[in-house]
């Protein structure tokens, strides 16, 4: 059984990371939830204290050589007569690894080194009482950072700055960066306790660069209104700023006129009419300015998307990092297949299981939506289930409907009823569609959910039990920033399913592009990927599993040596073994990205998070995050940063080698901000890929009612894909298992 193989394995075997390939979707039907969600902002307890005010957020963001920058400088203001504590909250950016906090005393900026989560709170709460400046970072699980600065003198003001490391991807040769500012308003505990002032009273900005080496021909924001500059073939930037008001201009972008171009007239239809940008639902409105109230509200997650030129190679990039003399270096390869991808088709069963607690009140009428134009595009060979949960779960039918017109009608009358309300009871949802599976049809199982699971079974250990007594895939939607990510992405990695993230201020055009060629297209699967020639180790992921049509495969690694090495791609096509293969220069030195060292220790900690996440904690575990996190200068479960005076961490021998980190990062950034963009690709001189890369306009086919699509109906479209790859090599799979 799976559980059995599963605890007899040191590493556990990760499935590609796929974040945001169906996140445009839930927007498609102007889904406008912000209200209905927390967001990012001061907390203050709701016992009557005076608030502080944010007076000031200024966000920079530098994306290049497959990775990105986020820095976030703000200033807190206390206009009352006594002094207080600033509590400052936003939600956990996927995949982010924070490494830097800086708080200004007397003007002058001290870094936050990282300790043990308890001896962090306890130095920080003991220069608290001392009445003396200090700030501390916290992770609260997988939902919030957490920030607290005290004191904030009575009158004055405070300023901070907050830095995070991302990996980025290129899907469909579109990528996407998401600020997040909406939480999910899961914890009512919490909510109940404190209240929260997301407005920046004096001046936001929001600045991002993109350095590319690959030529870029579009880029879009979703929200706020922003100037959107081309400075060079592959360099862009976009600028968000309260100041500029209602007048800083709308980007260009992905604008009307490209997508007619990208689309034919008949791909680009909604109930029966061509369709522009500005008559699509989710379309961004623009940012108030309203003076003397606020500058911004912090209440909608900002998404950028860019889309690279068409017709690029596929290619194999690497970038490192390599002191001087060291005998360990630290690499990133991404390899962005162009590979023909055969089309396929196929009947099945399909099951949804809907989240229709509470926390979905603001969300719900869209996910019904979502599902009607799901069921409106199945075909005819397909039969379908809908269970819903929230207290407790039921079906809407007690036998699989066939995908016909009337079945489908019937079962949105009965779905249009429907208030969503109550607990979560999660486990009895996936239970009840367990039970309904067919053994003698391919089928899937859809989960869309927001929520945490508080009613009924809540431990992972009874949801794998549960997941290995069956031979299915589960495909689950995480909607909003606190879902219970760790849960139902270990879920999806254990059925050999995915998760899919989602804002709900994602885009429809960037990712709906990308969808379309997913529709008619087979995986590569039984993907493996080896190095000679230089000495590799510590791979992050240590397992591949599935590689999807415009998908990029991104590995890291620490590297001993220098010279040429050889890489060599193995995946099967249709149940047919190919090879692709290229040489890769690993340098003797290379000091421009010394960032790739806290990246390849936040992917080696998510590895060992995602163990315990399926197998549970343990002392092992729990050390070896610890150690990394404290090597690398990271916030975890563990781990915080903390700010003292100076002369405090020296009476505490604390050793500032975060410090000494930050002003290398900080230098490196600065040399490359002055540079020419440096090309990364290794196979331009013989390419391993002989096709160009996947775009969205080289699908083939018509996206059809795949643009009516919300959410369901393009996990839907995700999952015929995979599903027909799972008939294809289910034998082989099942015999490398074994």
């Amino acid at each position: 059984m799976k559980m059995d193989k599963l605890r007899n394995t040191l590493k556990i075997g990760k499935v590609l990371t796929i974040w945001g390939w169906l996140s445009a979707a839930l927007m498609l039907t102007g889904l406008a939830v912000a209200s209905n969600a927390a967001a990012a902002g001061l907390l203050a307890p709701r016992d009557g204290r005076p608030p502080l005010t944010l007076s000031q957020q200024h966000v920079s963001v530098v994306i290049e050589n497959g990775y990105a920058v986020t820095e976030i400088e703000q200033t807190f203001s206390n206009p009352h007569s006594r002094d207080l504590e600033a509590y400052y909250s936003f939600p956990v950016p996927e995949n982010a690894a924070v490494g830097q906090f800086t708080f200004w005393i007397d003007g002058q900026p001290v870094h936050a080194e990282v300790l043990e989560r308890v001896a962090a709170r306890q130095l920080h709460d003991q220069q608290k009482q001392l009445g003396n400046d200090t700030a501390i970072v916290e992770q609260n699980g997988y939902q919030t950072f957490e920030m607290q600065v005290s004191p904030v003198r009575a009158g004055d003001d405070v300023r901070i700055r907050l830095v995070y490391l991302q990996r980025t991807s290129v899907d469909h040769s579109m990528g996407r960066y998401v600020y997040p500012l909406q939480e999910g308003g899961v914890d009512e505990a919490r909510d109940s306790f404190w209240s929260r002032n997301e407005q920046v009273s004096e001046a936001f900005s929001f600045r991002l660069r993109l350095r590319s080496s690959y030529p870029v021909d579009a880029m879009r924001v979703t929200h706020g209104q922003a100037r959107i500059t081309q400075l060079d073939s592959g360099e862009w930037e976009l600028v968000i700023d309260s100041k500029a008001g209602n007048g800083a201009g709308t980007g260009t972008g992905l604008d009307d006129q490209e997508v007619r171009e990208r689309l034919s007239a008949d791909d680009y239809l909604i109930d029966g009419r061509p369709q522009g940008i500005s008559d699509l639902p989710g379309t961004p409105a623009g940012t108030a300015h309203i003076a003397g109230q606020r500058a911004y509200s912090l209440d909608r997650d900002i998404v950028v998307y860019w889309r690279l030129a068409e017709n690029l190679p596929g290619s194999v990039d690497l970038v490192t990092f390599k002191e001087a003399g060291a005998d360990t270096g630290t690499f990133m390869l991404t390899l962005t297949p162009g590979i023909d991808l055969a089309p396929i088709t196929e009947g099945r069963d399909w099951i949804f299981v809907l989240d229709k607690s509470g926390s979905m009140k603001g969300k719900f009428p869209t996910l019904l939506d979502g599902v009607e134009r799901a069921l409106q595009s199945l075909n005819p060979a397909d039969r379908f289930k809908v269970i819903l949960f929230n207290d407790k779960a039921r079906s809407l039918s007690s036998s699989y409907l066939p995908a016909g017109a009337a079945q489908v009608q019937d079962t949105l009358r009965q779905l249009g009823a429907l208030q969503a309300g109550g607990g979560t009871n999660l486990f009895d949802g996936l239970q009840l569609a367990v039970k309904s599976l067919d053994a003698d049809r391919t089928s899937a199982i859809v989960l869309v959910t927001d929520g945490v699971a508080n009613i009924g079974e809540t431990r992972m250990t009874g949801f794998l039990q549960l997941l290995d007594k069956v031979d299915v895939r589960l495909f689950t939607a995480v909607m909003g920033n606190s879902a219970n990510r760790p849960l139902l992405e270990g879920l999806a990695r254990f059925s050999e399913g995915f998760a899919v993230s989602v804002s709900t201020d994602d885009d429809i055009v960037g990712l709906m592009l990308q969808m379309t060629s997913r529709v008619i297209h087979e995986a590569m699967h039984n993907v493996d990927v080896t190095i000679d020639g230089v000495r590799t180790h510590s791979l992050t992921p240590d397992k591949l599993s599935r590689l999807y049509r415009g998908e990029q495969l991104l590995i890291m690694g620490k590297y001993s040596g220098s010279g040429m090495a050889r890489v060599q791609l193995d995946v099967e096509l249709s149940g047919q073994p190919k090879r692709y293969e290229s040489s890769l220069m690993f340098p003797v030195e290379s000091l421009d990205n010394p960032e790739l060292e806290r990246l390849w220790a936040f992917a080696t900690i998510k590895e060992l998070q995602d163990q315990q996440s399926l197998i549970g904690e343990s002392a092992d575990s729990e050390q070896g995050i610890t150690d990394i996190a404290l090597t690398h200068g990271l916030v975890t479960d563990y781990t915080s940063l903390v700010v003292v005076r100076d002369e405090v961490f020296d009476d505490a021998r604390i050793e500032r080698r975060n410090a000494r980190r930050i002003q290398r990062e900080t230098l490196a950034r600065e040399s490359r901000t002055g540079q020419a963009i440096k090309p990364s690709r290794q196979d331009a001189q013989s390419p391993a890929f002989n096709q160009p890369r996947h775009t969205t306009s080289g699908g083939g086919g018509s996206a059809g009612v795949w643009l009516l699509a919300v959410f369901v109906g393009l996990v839907v479209i995700r999952i015929v894909l995979a599903c027909h790859d799972r008939v294809v090599s289910r034998g082989a799979d099942r015999l490398r298992h074994d």
